[in-house]
């Protein structure tokens, strides 16, 4: 069995490559038509031939049973590339790259359609393994890639501005969730990836360290240590590095890139934070961290205060103390005082902080215990702190300012929602105070979030032009950001109607379920958690026309978005609901299948025609009944 690699050739167009099976008598293809294939991602060592040499390379059959296609050797006999249909279907999925008879690279089509989806090094190319979802050639998320191979792509993503390419890099919510972490920790790493994700483009056009061309030399830091179970915000053992430093070369140059944290997430190292880069040829000092005790790393230069440095520990020793003691109790009279002893401990470390890095990050942190606290009704007098500290950073860093007020909003807003208060004017106060952040801040990554929630407003009213208007501003605004992956699920969802849609994923139970797989059956996609007692009412109504509907062949397919599986597997036990039942890690803000439409509130539900055409892409429990009859009596 052979393959034209003519024809491969001919079909090349922006890496996507179909190639067509042609009998087994066909001619061979010469080698220099076989050695003019390229691999889609740009920065691949592989061996080249000379042109004088081509003549002389040879194009055989592979030799092995369950692939077909072609190998193409060098005169000496060492394998240059290799061309395989590995499941039969005529079509080549492998585009295999050798250095010296070893291969380096490979292009994979996984889902066989004859487009690479998956690009992989090894050997001396190292370990990447980089996934590409759309399939438009650039890598979306890494699958595997080492610490060194990380700061080395962050370079890259930096000498070319590219945000997607940093984005790639970042830990996700959903990964920070499957890692174990929870709680405070989880939530202010999760606003330091959004904050680095809404930040770079800015810090990659205005930093001329990095230019094009740059070239990654060497990965610098401390050995990485475990941050054990059973620490407060610690499900499960973590490994990472703190302080880690990227050493590059940039216009003749040579200079050094904080990285900072790099946290071990299954195959792949992934960051939390933007870079610092070293100024006029100076060392960079250590950052504050964000797992260890800030200052107390092992490598890198030490800090020069020692004085400054034990009042430093002292502090996160109380810290560590007051978190300790507010583990240990719910009495709201202590958790108020623990939590007002936390935050004048907090103060204190801004206060005691060496480097604008460490201000900032404990600024960030009593932002959020002050904030978190309050939100949570354990500390009473916390507003007011917030105002006077949000009001505290009017005329310093920006982005700080951000942060502590979009906090204040959000904290007022609830602290607003006494029980006798007029909750129609809260919401127009809500939703002023979000349009003035976004106004007075429109490129924090606060205002992506702020935003959102603007959007989400216009869906209530049924004003859906306006609600894009904001979601496609946050798109077009926050190119990489989780947000703007929310932002584009929803554009997709609020523009569905009369388009054909897919989502597939597994069960609670890990079946594999695709929606086109109920082809020629209507449909209706019902999105719901454990916490959320509307949804619950929903699934009885969906039972009763289940059976109503029997006959006209109606398929529900419940999307459970709570954080963990055994909070679905442990609900559904007890209600036996007699239809699949989606689930994928990460909750509201980051599971995949909360993203794919940009669902930010439950119950949402979506009616299917039986073409696979959405009819509804927010239909009411209430209306459901009337859209199925009008649906059902079209057939």
């Amino acid at each position: 069995m052979k393959i034209n690699l003519r024809r491969c050739l001919a079909a090349i167009s922006g890496g996507i490559v179909t190639v067509s099976m042609m009998s087994a008598s066909a001619a061979p293809p010469s080698p220099e038509a076989a050695l003019g294939l390229k691999p889609i991602q740009k920065d691949v060592e592989y061996q080249q031939v000379d042109a004088d040499d081509v003549g002389s390379c040879e194009v055989r059959d592979i030799e092995r049973g369950d692939w077909a296609g072609w190998e193409v050797m060098s005169p000496d006999g060492l394998v240059l590339r290799r061309f395989a249909d590995t499941n039969n279907d005529k079509k080549v999925d492998l585009w295999c790259y050798f250095q010296y008879g070893v291969e380096t690279y490979r292009d994979i089509d996984s889902n066989f359609n004859g487009k690479a989806d998956q690009y992989r090094w090894m050997a001396t190319a190292g370990t990447r393994h980089g996934i590409d979802s759309n399939e438009d050639g650039r890598i979306d998320t890494w699958k595997m890639i080492s610490a060194e191979e990380a700061t080395a792509e962050l370079v890259q993503a930096l000498a070319t501005k590219d945000a997607n390419r940093f984005a790639a890099l970042l830990a996700s919510g959903r990964e920070l969730r499957a890692i174990g972490l929870s709680g405070d920790r989880y939530d202010r790493l999760v606003k330091k990836v959004e904050r680095a994700a809404g930040k770079f483009r800015d810090f990659a056009t205005t930093q001329t360290a990095i230019q094009t061309g740059a070239q990654w030399l060497q990965f610098a830091s401390p050995r990485p240590g475990v941050i054990a179970e059973g620490e407060p915000g610690v499900e499960k053992d973590i490994i990472a590095y703190e302080n880690a430093v990227a050493m590059f070369e940039s216009g003749g140059k040579s200079s050094q890139l904080l990285v900072g944290t790099l946290i071990r997430i299954g195959e792949t190292w992934k960051m939390v934070d933007l870079p610092v880069l070293a100024t006029d040829g100076q060392p960079i000092a250590q950052s504050s961290g964000n797992f260890f005790t800030p200052g107390s790393g092992t490598g890198g230069d030490s800090i020069a205060n020692s004085t400054a440095d034990a009042a430093t520990q002292a502090l996160v020793s109380d810290l560590e103390t007051i978190d300790g003691q507010l583990a240990q109790t719910s009495d709201p009279k202590k958790l108020s005082i623990l939590n007002e002893r936390r935050a004048d401990v907090v103060e204190k470390l801004v206060a005691e902080a060496k480097t604008n890095s460490d201000r900032d990050t404990w600024v960030r942190q009593l932002v959020d215990t002050v904030s978190v606290a309050t939100q949570s009704g354990a500390y009473p007098g916390g507003l007011k702190r917030l105002q006077a500290l949000a009001k505290s950073l009017r005329g310093k860093d920006a982005s700080l300012r951000a942060y502590a007020e979009f906090q204040l909003i959000s904290t007022e807003y609830l602290a607003r929602q006494s029980p006798d208060a007029n909750f129609g004017e809260i919401q127009t106060w809500y939703l002023q105070q979000l349009n003035s952040f976004a106004d007075r801040f429109p490129r924090a990554p606060e205002s992506a979030q702020a935003k959102l929630q603007l959007g989400l407003s216009k869906e209530f009213e049924d004003k859906e032009k306006d609600a894009l208007k904001f979601y496609k501003e946050v798109v077009r605004d926050f190119s990489g950001t989780p947000s703007a992956e929310k932002a584009l699920g929803a554009v997709r969802r609020l523009e569905s109607v009369g388009k054909t849609i897919e989502l597939s994923g597994l069960t609670v139970d890990g079946k594999s379920v695709r929606l086109s797989q109920f082809r020629g059956r209507p449909v209706v996609l019902h999105y719901w958690a454990t916490w959320c007692e509307p949804c619950k009412q929903d699934m009885k109504l969906l039972r009763s026309l289940q059976a109503r509907y029997q006959r006209a062949g109606l398929q529900l397919v419940g999307v459970n978005i709570d954080n963990r599986r055994e909070q679905a597997a442990e609900f559904l036990k007890g209600v036996s609901l007699p239809w699949p039942q989606l689930f994928a890690e990460g909750g509201l803000d980051d599971s995949p299948l909360a993203k794919q439409f940009g669902v930010q509130t439950l119950p949402t539900m979506m009616l299917v025609d039986a073409r696979g055409r959405v009819v509804r892409h927010n239909v009411r429990a209430a209306e459901l009944d009337e859209e199925l009859q009008k649906l059902t009596k079209k057939r």
